[in-house]
């Protein structure tokens, strides 16, 4: 009687997916940021250079790349899926702080910093030697966790990436092509905290991308700048 009476509780005891952990070292977890649209016709190149990021071994452990789809082309005979008003308002945010002169695409930032090597020619950049600590999170039935040591208050950054998508393009300056996309930024979300946030996450977008991945990072209140940052593909 015992037996059955613990096995029925077993039964209607909710089965919880096991946790997803991301946890960065305690030195700078480089960012790459492209501020890119579908409507610009010299940001095909920039979106290549991007996806050849997938088979760098250092892919979420030493740096996470990010492509930010603007809005700001889509009157030009083309509307972007994937570009956001938020994605041109957080380049935006990098001109208003002084961090990027100018506000165009293909637009780079690495580590909060324009990087304009890449129109002569540089395909790697020179990595951040701080070492701001640890950002770890874990991730559970759309619920996440996270911590770092700050000493005052700071914002959380969830986005989730799309890799593996592709547009065929009817109009504007690429139309005729198929545009391969990949760590498209599809959805974002952010917490103010200061050193532990625990949030709900919406379910990951599904537009028909190959993969998801989670890119997670810290910035002050008032700012773009990213402190630390970690991320990873999500488990099936």
């Amino acid at each position: 009687m015992k037996a059955n009476l613990f096995a029925c509780i077993l039964l209607a005891w909710p089965l919880l997916a096991p946790a997803q952990e991301f946890v960065s070292a305690k030195h700078t977890t480089d960012v790459v940021e492209l501020f890119t649209s579908e409507g610009c016709s010299s940001c095909p190149r920039a979106d290549e250079w991007l996806s050849e990021m997938k088979g760098d071994k250092g892919l979420f452990k030493d740096f996470i790349p990010m492509a930010f789809h603007v809005d700001y082309w889509n009157q030009l005979g083309w509307t972007d899926r994937f570009s956001r008003e938020e994605y041109s308002e957080r380049q935006r945010d990098y001109v208003r702080s002084g961090l990027v002169a100018h506000v165009y695409t293909p637009g780079i930032v690495v580590n909060s910093k324009e990087w304009r090597r890449w129109f002569s020619g540089a395909r790697r950049w020179h990595g951040g030697d701080a070492e701001p600590g640890v950002l770890s999170a874990q991730l559970q039935d759309g619920r996440l966790h996270a911590s770092f040591a700050v000493s005052s208050k700071a914002v959380l950054n969830v986005a989730y990436l799309g890799v593996g998508l592709t547009s065929e393009i009817k109009a504007g300056e690429n139309r005729g092509r198929m545009l391969m996309h990949d760590f498209v930024v599809l959805d974002r979300v952010e917490a103010a905290g200061a050193g532990e946030w625990n949030i709900e996450l919406p379910p990951p977008p599904q537009i028909g991308q190959e993969k998801t991945a989670l890119a997670i990072w810290v910035s002050p209140p008032d700012s773009p700048r990213i402190i630390q940052a970690v991320g990873g593909y999500l488990q099936p």
